[in-house]
């Protein structure tokens, strides 16, 4: 039976198949991080919230007691060392009321999806080291992913592992999904549309460009990233976000996260990884991955701004903001609509863009006709005989929490919420 490893720290475990646990702080100096980075952009499921930049820069602003989860080839700090799951996490010791502890994974306002990072090329030895880590290291065998995906490569492997699980806030989020299309049916995506809403957009259109020419942009280049997530942030905070005190230019490490992280996901890793590695990844490698930042404008004016994450193919909606003096312009609804126009027209070498919005969330199902079903997943880490306790008890939290909703919004509360309803550890 696996056990902590007598030669190892106590926050280091061996496991079966020469394999190794550990349980490391969120640290950007540790030897490891370029191999959480080298796991990142080889994950099964790309999660470019659980990467080591993005992870890095929102520690100080939304990592308090966050500690990361890994399965390596050896222990981390070793030379060499390979990663074969990541999974950042705070344990969480009355969640329920009652001394039941678990794994709750990491989630914030800007970290809307909770698969873990597994590798792609051995992704039933990762998904199997990971669920025997807790057990090795003395952790709680039961784990909570948030926002995690409910149909796919996860959820089939964790079927094949054999243990329990159970799904709570099950919902569907729009999903722009363009994989195999021939360019006559990106052409036609649209298509949908009915006749009147394509007259609402051609009206609110007209409306928007009849004080001049309104310009639409995506831009990659590391040295605008900068200046545009100024004018994104200066856009939020003339709205009512701004008069409610919740707008970012009111949060500064809120600020600085988003600094560091555009700064990162912007930088061209290629010929490191390619050095870890020992393999080409190929001249467009830093083009492909990274983060993009969409925009309408009018001369110097913004008009509307999104902040998208890119991994490989797929592009996640981060942040959306837009000039709110006319609402019947509808700046905001525009963006996305030549944002979809862009990529399947193929302006932007891109297949998916995930919503990741809420439920009841129009702007993200308006354009996007596929949906990526999301939900939170109780998981049982090993053998735990607690687990249907655990079970029960989250799902009576559920139903509470849906109660509180409906009471606070006077109407049946969504499929799920933003995030995750949630106490303190």
């Amino acid at each position: 039976m696996a056990g902590p490893a007598s030669d190892t720290p106590s926050d280091t475990a061996a496991l079966p198949g020469g394999l190794v646990a550990a349980v490391r702080p969120l640290d950007g100096a540790a030897p490891w991080v370029p191999a959480w980075r080298a796991l990142g952009r080889a994950s099964l499921v790309r999660n470019p919230f659980y990467e080591a930049g993005y992870a890095l820069a929102a520690r100080d602003a939304f990592g308090a007691g966050v500690r990361l989860l890994l399965v390596a080839d050896r222990p981390p700090e070793a030379p060499g060392a390979r990663l074969l799951a990541a999974w950042p996490f705070r344990p969480s010791r009355r969640r329920w009321g009652v001394p039941l502890p678990l794994l709750v994974g990491w989630t914030h306002g800007y970290a809307p999806f909770g698969a873990p990072l597994l590798d792609g090329a051995a992704p039933e030895a990762a998904l199997a080291g990971l669920l025997a880590a807790p057990g090795a290291l003395g952790l709680p065998p039961r784990l909570l992913l948030p926002n995690a995906p409910t149909d796919g490569p996860l959820p089939e492997l964790l079927t094949a592992c054999g243990g329990r699980r159970a799904a709570y806030w099950p919902h569907d989020r729009g999903l722009l999904d363009l994989t195999g299309r021939g360019p006559e049916a990106r052409a036609s995506y649209l298509g949908h549309l009915s006749g009147q809403r394509r007259r609402k957009l051609r009206r609110a259109r007209a409306r928007l460009e009849a004080a001049g020419p309104v310009t639409f942009e995506i831009l990659a280049a590391p040295e605008s990233l900068g200046p545009a997530l100024d004018a994104h942030v200066a856009l939020e905070a003339a709205g009512w976000k701004g008069q409610a005190g919740t707008s970012l230019a009111q949060r500064p490490a809120e600020i600085a996260f988003l600094r560091a992280a555009l700064a990162d996901l912007s930088a061209d890793l290629s010929a490191d990884l390619s050095a870890d590695l020992g393999a080409d990844l190929g001249a467009d490698r830093g083009a492909a991955d990274g983060v993009r930042i969409a925009r309408l404008r009018r001369g110097d004016r913004l008009l509307a701004s999104l902040i998208l994450p890119v991994t490989g193919r797929e592009a996640w909606v981060l942040k959306i903001a837009n000039d709110e003096t006319r609402p019947e312009t509808a700046p905001g609804v525009q963006l996305v609509h030549r944002l979809t126009e862009a990529v399947a027209g193929g302006d932007w070498p891109i297949d998916r863009i995930d919503s990741c919005a809420p439920p009841d969330f129009a702007l993200g199902t308006t354009f996007w006709t596929a949906r990526r079903p999301i939900a939170h997943l109780l998981v049982e880490a090993g053998r735990d005989p607690l687990f249907p306790v655990a079970r029960t008890l989250e799902r009576a939290r559920e139903r509470v929490a849906r109660a509180r909703l409906t009471i606070r919004s006077g109407r049946s509360a969504p499929a799920a919420p933003a995030s995750p309803p949630r106490r303190g550890p």
